[in-house]
């Protein structure tokens, strides 16, 4: 017998409240019925973001967010910084060509960050940006951005605003969106939240919201402004996926019965387990460091092509983890520890990882990495003595 067990940085396991809504009738999306779960959903997002601001939904991937997010934001006639710390840094800039935005990049290698301080001198010479474009969580890499303090730097140009891409953020690390002076603050369902892919999210401040009312830049889909009138009246602009929808809502009153800062705790803690029982078998993180709590990126051993340690761990175990991507692929793997995981599930993953490294010819103790986790999980006293 041979589970299937699901450890990518998205899309993660789907919680089981979830799974039993998406099998109900599917609901008409010009009903009161659904205007009403549209606005409860609307509601728990604001939770979840821990925000007083508006909550936009779209159906769609969140690149698609964060292409609307500079179609409502930008035209061709101004300019974005953006922060590329790895793969999905890189995207904005893709967007941002794609759009005829001029873009100056404020890079770093992979596995490093950019820090606020960078970015201030940055502002400093491109004082007139209309908007700073970045990761909070580069799951390419496994890396954590200093969003709060590239918050404190772009809230001083009220002209310019902070769009950050929360993908493997939200819900995984710290966000209080309204504190830390972030702008669009954007998601998807398939990560923290525990659900299929398909939902995006946009937070929107006030700030934003005069930003965006002031640009003439075209859009159709993705016009915020249309959405935000709409949405408020727990409608659509085009048919959403209601399904998606009815299990969102399951997944957040999940969430809150949890509380945030419980879903938080358990990926914090999943994410620590994972990184002292890598290093006490002897292997590398990729991510030195500020580690993003959303995944952990190991360097594979010795040179070996990380694919054979995926491959086995799913041929042989049912574990499905994430190769590197674009120049990192075969370099890394990363291990996810955002949604529907807990501490026996991390634990089950490290001790085949101890095996598969072993019949891969890796020299290491078995045992040591299940026993320094099982430490880490005494340490926070979460069992009763």
């Amino acid at each position: 017998m041979l589970k299937e067990r699901l450890f990518t940085p998205g899309p993660t396991p789907l919680l089981p409240q979830v799974q039993q809504a998406l099998s109900k009738p599917i609901l008409h999306h010009r009903t009161a019925e659904f205007r009403l779960i549209f606005k409860e959903v609307l509601e728990g997002l604001r939770y979840l973001y821990n925000t007083t601001g508006d909550i936009l939904l779209f159906t769609s991937s969140a690149s698609g967010v964060m292409e609307g997010s500079i179609a409502n934001l930008l035209n061709q006639s101004q300019e974005a910084i953006v922060i590329s710390a790895g793969k999905f840094g890189e995207r904005w800039i893709q967007l941002c060509q794609a759009h005829g935005i001029k873009t100056n990049v404020l890079s770093c290698p992979y596995g490093q960050v950019v820090t606020a301080s960078t970015l201030a001198a940055e502002m400093e010479k491109f004082p007139k940006t209309r908007a700073v474009l970045v990761q909070y969580s580069e799951s390419s890499t496994g890396v954590k951005l200093d969003i709060e303090g590239f918050g404190k730097v772009v809230s001083k140009f009220k002209n310019t605003a902070l769009v950050v891409d929360a993908v493997t953020g939200l819900g995984v690390m710290p966000l209080p969106v309204d504190r830390w002076n972030l702008d669009i603050v954007i998601a998807g369902s398939q990560k923290a939240l525990m659900m299929p892919p398909g939902l995006a999210f946009a937070s929107i401040s006030n700030k934003g919201w005069k930003l965006i009312k002031e640009n003439q830049h075209p859009k159709f889909y993705f016009d915020f402004n249309k959405e935000k009138e709409l949405q408020r009246k727990g409608e659509t602009a085009f048919t959403p996926s209601t399904s998606l929808v009815v299990g969102l809502r399951e997944s957040l009153k999940f969430i809150q019965e949890l509380s945030r800062e419980e879903l938080i705790k358990n990926a914090g803690f999943l994410a620590e387990a994972t990184r002292v029982a890598a290093r006490h078998l002897g292997l590398t993180l990729f991510a030195q460091s500020s580690p993003s709590d959303a995944l952990t990126a190991i360097c594979s051993p010795n040179g070996l092509d990380s694919e054979m340690i995926i491959s086995s761990l799913k041929k042989r175990f049912g574990f499905t983890v994430a190769n590197g991507q674009g120049v990192m692929k075969g370099k890394i793997f990363r291990i996810a520890h955002l949604g529907y995981n807990d501490f026996p599930d991390i634990l089950a993953l490290i001790a085949c990882l101890e095996l598969v490294l072993v019949q891969l010819g890796i020299q290491i103790k078995l045992g040591a990495g299940v026993h320094a986790a099982q430490n880490i999980f005494l340490s926070k006293h979460l069992v009763d003595p």
